[in-house]
């Protein structure tokens, strides 16, 4: 079903395109050949993403809990999603998606058109904007007739945002090369520029823009001619515009091709001698930068200039996005040093990242695609120091990462060895969460144990970014608070890395899982439909049963469970469940099933009740 574009649109479009990343990010990661070969374009634009997806829900969550309760705004929206964004900028093509975001915000916000920017935009306020602005006043009605919703934007204004993007992501980058991510965002504003329709047909017009150039790419930039790969960072694009057109139009458009690598093919030769667009791959092997320095910067606009010719005599791949004070900073450098020093006499420079690609470059080639990724610029021999001089503890062989719903599960956790994170009913932690639990257990391998298919991706992430940091890391997909128990029951470390995982995920799979919850509100469910109150059995993730009772419901679901088999019941209660409950449970296995044991915890979770694990 058609959608207007709305702030509603915008948190579906986040929503989307992160899920739609989230699939895509290890085939990005694997084609990611230029500017840098080091593996991570995926993971970094799906930080991005979900960066900006959290700050639109924190921008809903905010205002739904004010006084007034009220809804946000379009411009709230995107002036939130555009600010996610630019914080959660990661890599190359993160930091150009970021400026990305922030020109369609200028417009679809403040209404100013494009090629008209509003001072502190950092745009250079019409340096070398790209020609092909539209005209057409905000608020017109669309080619279908129809004005746009209050509070929402029409056709022209989704145009004249798209357009707008493109101009500011060229103006960010200190030297544009074609065949990238920027070449993409213009072919996507000028197809929305050349669509006749309403805002969906502008959306879809916009991603089949990007597609076609998308294609195109290896016959532009001759690097990614001979890995026979199209740009990583304009895939990563059309993904997101995918989002925007499916959140608007309700339907999903044409995939893409498998981002796969293919035999290396015989660039096209110019007449010159030279493939198109022939330069070395920044960071090639003998040829490039050392090291990857990011950081936000507070500075105005004036110190921001000088800051871009600094860097620029110091490095290549320098992005600077941003505005009104706060800018995101991208440069690839053999001297990290100088680049940090020239951003703290723009400013004031924070959430500094430094990463050494140099030696991956140098052995990772297109033909090697499931290569690690950046080791970060960490001391990690013995004896080495740590950042206030003393001595740096030995790290740990092997730890494991678990998310859980609940205090008491997070102290079962504890207790078996493992790092939790617990979650808070509704927030579920950000990928940048889980990053930070691996670090604290300073080990070299660590096994992450999401416990929801929700955050599946998230652990994902997670795990790119800990192997960027030199961390062995993989992840189990568990599904369920007790499929990660039972993981952790058999998690051993004295035996080899892949064993222990391989026995962690059968244990796991081995693992049938339910919950009951009890229902807000009327709803079709598998199970027919449920009224408020109702209590919900769900079997593996499906509504299986509808109840009156908890107790009698949770009887209920554990027969049909071991009805085909079982040797071991785990019961996790969640807060407030009485003990009589839990014993009543019990004694129904002991009296029903013969030879299953049981065993309780106290999980403490606020939203289920009861969790249930077969074995």
């Amino acid at each position: 079903m058609p959608h207007t574009l709305d702030a509603d649109a915008v948190r579906m479009w986040c929503g989307l395109a992160l899920d739609a990343l989230g699939r895509a990010r290890a085939d990005i990661d694997a084609i990611n050949v230029y500017p840098v070969a080091d593996g991570d374009t995926g993971t970094n634009l799906y930080l991005t993403v979900e960066s900006a997806a959290q700050a639109v829900d924190a921008a809903f969550n905010g205002h739904a809990a004010s006084a007034a309760a009220s809804r946000p705004t379009l411009a709230d929206v995107v002036r939130a999603m555009a600010h996610g964004a630019l914080i959660g900028a990661r890599g190359n093509s993160g930091t150009i998606l970021a400026q990305l975001l922030r020109g369609m915000a200028d417009v679809l916000a403040d209404g100013a058109a494009a090629g008209d920017p509003p001072a502190g935009d950092g745009a250079g306020a019409g340096d070398g904007a790209r020609a092909g602005d539209c005209d057409a006043p905000a608020g017109a009605a669309d080619a279908g007739g129809r004005a746009p919703a209050a509070g929402a934007a029409d056709a022209d204004g989704l145009r004249r945002a798209l357009r707008r993007a493109a101009d500011l992501a060229y103006l960010a980058v200190a030297h544009p090369v074609e065949g990238t991510v920027l070449t993409v965002a213009v072919a996507a504003a000028e197809g929305a520029e050349r669509a006749a329709g309403d805002v969906a047909a502008v959306a879809r017009a916009a991603y089949e823009g990007a597609r076609t150039a998308l294609r195109a790419t290896p016959g532009q930039l001759d690097v990614l001619a001979r890995a026979g790969v199209v740009d990583a960072g304009g895939y990563g694009l059309v993904t997101v515009l995918g989002g925007l057109a499916e959140a608007l139009s309700g339907e999903s458009p044409a995939a893409l091709a498998p981002a796969r690598p293919r035999p290396a093919t015989p660039a096209p030769v110019a007449s010159d001698g030279q493939g198109p667009g022939a330069c070395p791959a920044d960071g090639a092997p003998g040829g490039g930068p050392a090291f990857e320095v990011i950081y936000l910067l507070e500075a105005d606009e004036t110190a921001v200039t000088a800051l871009r010719e600094r860097l620029d005599a110091l490095g290549d791949s320098l992005v600077v996005v941003g505005g009104d004070g706060l800018w995101n900073v991208h440069v690839h450098v053999d001297d990290a040093g100088a680049a940090v020093e020239a951003g703290i006499q723009a400013g004031r420079p924070y959430r500094v990242r430094i990463t050494h690609f140099g030696a991956a470059a140098g052995k990772a080639g297109a033909g090697a695609p499931d290569r690690p990724g950046p080791a970060a610029v960490l001391p990690d021999q013995p004896g080495a120091q740590n950042p206030t001089g003393g001595p740096r503890a030995e790290r740990a062989t092997r730890a494991v990462v678990a998310v859980v719903p609940g205090d008491g599960l997070a102290a079962l956790c504890a207790e078996a060895g493992a790092t939790a994170v617990a979650t808070r009913p509704g927030e579920p932690p950000a990928s940048g969460e889980l990053v930070d639990a691996v670090r604290r257990t300073a080990a070299r391998e660590v096994v992450l144990l999401p416990n929801d298919t929700e955050l599946h991706h998230t652990a994902a992430a997670a795990a790119a970014q800990a192997r960027a940091e030199g961390v062995r890391a993989a992840v189990i997909p568990t599904r369920s608070a007790v499929q990660g128990i039972a993981a952790l029951a058999v998690h051993e470390p004295g035996r080899s890395f892949d064993e222990d995982v391989v026995a962690m995920t059968s244990a796991a799979g081995a693992t049938r899982y339910a919950e009951l919850a009890v229902a807000e509100r009327q709803s079709w469910t598998m199970a027919g439909v449920c009224q408020a109150g109702d209590v919900l059995g769900m079997i593996d993730g499906d509504v299986a049963l509808i109840g009156s009772e908890l107790a009698a419901t949770a009887e209920a679901v554990l027969d049909r469970m071991l009805a085909s088999g079982g040797e071991m019941v785990t019961l996790v209660l969640g807060a407030g469940l009485p003990d009589e409950v839990a014993e009543q449970l019990e004694r129904h296995v002991r009296e029903g099933h013969f030879a299953v044991d049981t065993v309780v915890y106290q999980g403490g979770q606020p939203t289920a009740p009861l969790i249930i694990g077969i074995e």
